[in-house]
């Protein structure tokens, strides 16, 4: 058996420590190599990351685990149960939904209890279109599966005859149409038209700009929402703990200020201070434009270079902070619809604040079987355009009493009320990531063909990888996820393949298989 690394002599270096390069370093060490993980910051988990409060910790990125498989699958990866390091509770209530003229909707993780839900908002038919938009769902999630989200350079040639063996799949794709389009004509009710849109904002998207087939997303919701117990930071921290324990050398504060490279193979990393890490394999888990803007040095600006021009997703401002509330009973996930449907995204293509945005409240204290009583941690998420900025808005103050007001409309009431200093904005996250220009979900979502836009785990350099939520299969903590999967795969084949092919010169071209 050809062994893909030596420990005694194989240096692998994972720069970032967000879900994606703690996921690699686990994937690695576990395949056998010695894994120095380098993060810029004092703390892990990248987007995954919190603020301080009178509650403890509260979250300020991702708050919904969906595609538990995808996490079973990495912990099983490192001879671990998930179930054994962090405590995932599964939710009845998805989502709860309110709108300004009072009404509300529950999505339940059963699908017929929502089908009756959605008879008793919106009447029989809006039933019955909901469930055709369920079917349409699960086919597009079934069919992209494998030959998008599971293959790690996905073509467009095998996807064209996969859909072309499947030809049902282009009613269901309808790629002509985009996300808003089809809502249009699958819901005579205006607010399910405006509720199922917001899945095109979970990667950065406006609906009537975002490819039709984004109503997959709906599937993946609808199969399991989880609540990690305690926030959604501690999965990465249970990450870093298997990954420390598996022997991967963690050095936070290590600001990388250059791959340093010979006869186009990776040769090491150094940090700003001049520390440096020799490497045979360097995994880049951070926002691909970093590289091709120069952050890592001017050798690396032809890798991924489309980026420096590709449109960005869009980014948001978080309040994240610890209160009391009183009004409408809230669930874990929670979502106030704005007056009107477009209005929010027409500024947000004009990098425009919106003026009427949607807000998305997690009460992350919420979801499980007993309410905690007194404070609890909040955080609250309204779209944003990205920034190329790092300086503090000057509307900051006055658009964090707009939030606060527009909420008392649906009667949520904090106290004490959160103040500005609360806020993480675009401005904030272009600081903390470098040359991502604050956008959250990498490049834009936007147009058919977006998909096939983002980079992938191989580069032109010699042991160079790429993975993260700017690479394919895309944003979201599931699918940074599985581009580490992706990226330890390219690396174990393509080392595999070199260690074959110089044997059997070795042996005068005879195999050794």
């Amino acid at each position: 058996m050809i062994r893909a690394f030596d420990k005694d002599a194989d240096r692998v270096v994972v720069i970032g420590a967000g879900i994606a390069g703690l996921a690699t370093a686990v994937r690695l060490v576990s395949a056998g190599a010695r894994v120095t993980l380098l993060e810029r910051h004092a703390h892990l988990g990248g987007k995954i990351r919190t603020t301080p409060s009178d509650a403890g910790p509260v979250d300020a990125g991702p708050t919904v685990l969906t595609m538990r498989h995808v996490f079973d699958d990495l912990f099983a990866s490192a001879g671990a149960a998930l179930d054994d390091h962090v405590t995932l509770v599964p939710q009845h209530i998805l989502a709860r939904h309110f709108w300004p003229d009072g009404s509300q909707l529950d999505l339940l993780a059963d699908r017929g209890a929502t089908i009756d839900a959605i008879s008793g908002f919106a009447g029989s038919r809006a039933a019955q279109d909901f469930d055709k938009f369920c079917d349409r769902a699960e086919k597009l999630f079934n069919a992209f599966d494998l030959p998008m989200m599971q293959s790690p350079e996905p073509k467009l040639s095998a996807l064209v005859r996969h859909v072309m063996q499947n030809p049902s799949l282009i009613g269901a794709m309808s790629p002509l149409s985009t996300l808003a389009g089809v809502l249009h004509r699958q819901f005579g009710d205006l607010r399910l038209q405006q509720l199922f849109g917001r899945y095109a904002t979970y990667v950065g998207g406006a609906p009537h700009l975002s490819p039709a087939v984004l109503a997959l997303i709906w599937h993946a919701e609808a199969q399991g929402v989880w609540v990690v117990k305690g926030g959604m930071h501690k999965l990465a921290q249970a990450l870093a703990r298997l990954a420390t324990n598996l022997g991967v050398e963690i050095v936070n504060n290590a600001h990388v200020e250059e791959v340093l490279m010979r006869a186009n193979r990776v040769q090491s990393v150094r940090l700003i201070d001049g520390t440096s890490f020799p490497a045979d394999v360097v995994v880049f888990a951070g926002d691909p434009r970093a590289l091709a803007t120069g952050e890592l040095g001017p050798n690396l600006e032809h890798v991924a270079s489309p980026t420096r021009s590709q449109p960005r997703s869009f980014s948001a401002r978080v309040h994240s902070f610890a209160a009391r509330v009183s009004g409408p009973d809230l669930a874990h996930h929670n979502v106030f619809f704005s007056d009107q449907i477009n209005s929010e995204f027409a500024d947000l293509m004009d990098q425009r604040i919106p003026e009427d945005p949607t807000l998305y409240l997690c009460a992350e204290d919420r979801g499980y079987p007993t309410r905690q009583a007194g404070l609890e941690r909040f955080e609250i998420i309204a779209n944003a355009p990205a920034t190329q900025t790092t300086s503090r808005p000057k509307d900051l103050d006055q658009w964090h009493q707009k939030i606060l007001t527009r909420l008392t409309r649906f009667g949520v009431h904090f106290s004490p009320k959160p103040d500005p200093t609360t806020v993480t904005c675009p401005q904030n996250f272009a600081d903390l990531f470098p040359a991502s220009m604050g956008a959250l979900y990498g490049q834009s979502p936007h147009g058919l063909m977006a998909a096939f836009k983002r980079p992938t785990a191989r580069t032109p350099i010699q042991g160079l990888y790429l993975c993260g939520g700017g690479t394919h299969p895309g944003a979201g903590v599931p699918m940074a996820t599985l581009s580490a999967r992706h990226a330890v795969e390219a690396i174990l084949k393509d080392r595999t393949s070199t260690s074959r092919s110089a044997q059997t010169a070795m042996h005068g071209g005879m195999s050794t298989a």
